[in-house]
This record gives C-alpha cells, sequence and structure tokens, in this order.
C-alpha cells in the first residue's frame, strides 16, 4: 500500500499528502496493519526530517546523529498527532521534531563539544582563579579580580565561569551534598510533563491567532478550548453550522500557512 503524494505545493516540496493515511490510522484497532500504516506514514515524512537535522550541521553533532534524532522527533510526532484537531501535520511536525533535535544539544552536547574560543576562556578563568587563591584567603575571587588579572573583559570571565561550571556532567547516581541516607539526584528529578509537548505549537500560533477578527477567535476558542461541537456553536452565534464549518477551515488554514512561512 502506498502513501498518495499529492500534486498540488506544500510549503516544503516534498511534504507528502498523508491527511487520508492518519484519518485510517486512527480508525485501526492496534495490530500489525495498523503497525505498517504508521511505519508507512513515518518513512513518507523522513526526507521533511532528514533536512530539519541539515539546519543544525556544524554544531559538533555528526549528520547521522541528528538524523537520528530528528527521526525520533517525527515518530514522536505521528503517534501524537490527531487530524481531528483540524491543523495539518506539517505544521505539528516540525516544531515537535525541531524541540527534540533542540533538546538532544541541551542534554547531550553541552558537556562533550565545547567552542574553542570557550574552551580559552575557560582556561584562562581557571588559571587566573587559581593564582588569584594563592594571595586571597578564606572566599573566591570576584569576577572583577579575574578580569582585571587575566585581562579579560567581565563578560568573558562570566562565560568562562560558566563552562567551568558545565565541564563535566554529574551523575544521576551521585548522592546529593548533605544527603546521608544515599539520596541521589535521580530521586529528586520529576517525572516528565506531557503537556510540555504543546507549549511549542502554542507559542507558534499564539501571534498569528491574535491577529484573526474577534468572531473567528471565538470561534475557535469554543471549538478547541471550550470542546464544543460546530452546531453547538452556530446555535450561540446565531449562524448555519456550515457556515461555522467554513470559518474554522479558513481560519486553520490561514494560520497554518503563516505558521509554515515563519518556520521555512
Amino acid at each position: 500500500m502506498q502513501t498518495r503524494t499529492s500534486a498540488k505545493r506544500h510549503s516544503h516540496d516534498d511534504a507528502p499528502d498523508t491527511a487520508e493515511a492518519f484519518r485510517r490510522l486512527t480508525s485501526m484497532p492496534a495490530g500489525p496493519e495498523r503497525d505498517a500504516l504508521r511505519d508507512e506514514i513515518v518513512e513518507a515524512w523522513l526526507p521533511m526530517a532528514d533536512r530539519l537535522a541539515g539546519r543544525f550541521r556544524s554544531r559538533g553533532e555528526s549528520f547521522e546523529d541528528l538524523r537520528q534524532v530528528a527521526a525520533l522527533g517525527l515518530v514522536k510526532a505521528v503517534d501524537r498527532y490527531d487530524p481531528e484537531r483540524g491543523h495539518a501535520f506539517e505544521s505539528y511536525a516540525v516544531p515537535t521534531i525541531t524541540g527534540e533535535i533542540k533538546r538532544h544539544f541541551r542534554d547531550h552536547m553541552w558537556t562533550l563539544h565545547v567552542p574553542r574560543r570557550v574552551q580559552d576562556l575557560r582556561n584562562r578563568v581557571r588559571t587566573a582563579g587559581q593564582d588569584l587563591s594563592q594571595t586571597i584567603s578564606g572566599r573566591r575571587p570576584t569576577v572583577t579580580e579575574i578580569a582585571e588579572h587575566a585581562d579579560m573583559s567581565e563578560e568573558d570571565v562570566r562565560a568562562g565561569l560558566e563552562a567551568l561550571e558545565s565541564f563535566t556532567a554529574l551523575s544521576l547516581d551521585a548522592e546529593l551534598p548533605g544527603s546521608e541516607d544515599g539520596y541521589s539526584l535521580s530521586d529528586a528529578m520529576g517525572s516528565q510533563d506531557p503537556a510540555l509537548d504543546t507549549v511549542v505549537d502554542r507559542e507558534s500560533v499564539k501571534a498569528r491567532l491574535a491577529a484573526l477578527p474577534e468572531r473567528e477567535r471565538a470561534i475557535l476558542y469554543m471549538r478547541f478550548f471550550g470542546d464544543m461541537t460546530q452546531s453547538r456553536i452556530a446555535e450561540e452565534l446565531g449562524i448555519s453550522q456550515m457556515h461555522v464549518s467554513r470559518l474554522i477551515s479558513r481560519c486553520c488554514g490561514r494560520v497554518r500557512e503563516q505558521v509554515m512561512r515563519d518556520v521555512a
């Protein structure tokens, strides 16, 4: 079974038309057939994921690793996408994949790949701190003292100090300072909040939604935040259900196009 590719132009030229495939996916029970369709959708969108990964080249990570991270973000987007919410998969997948790549750099790269300039600042700050510690007792050297001693700006000193603090990673199994019962950092960490995955989406559309006329904003709010049916909205506003449907489709399409132009 092949996912049909639409001939119309998308914001990304290689974006396939998988709307029908997603509708079938949401209605299928768990099993091999559903898994096969899910894999087919993921494969259809991989070129877009690869291109998003390519935007992060030359940042100290191999492109193959970035592709894998982007593919993971794509799988998450496919699994979490709800076509009933009224927006295209692409508008949901792009911030999801980009967020996954950025989290990868945040969580894995800083302690492994430090820019050469920051390495130099770190070394100069460390050397100056060691020199000053021999003449200053009872306290740590201040930023100003290190800057004067090393002939650096205070801004560069702060960058070097931050690099010193981030140079090594603390094991999650390491015992917390002052703990005598084996309490580790991992014990103090909470679980992942699934609601955070919607933050990127909401921030992407916030400005565009605010620019809509008041009635259109009210209709979208009632539909997607008030969970009201189109018929109920029509009764509330004194218009036809068909008119409500057209307004929702038009507004969602307009916001989607504007957001995709922003991220392209």
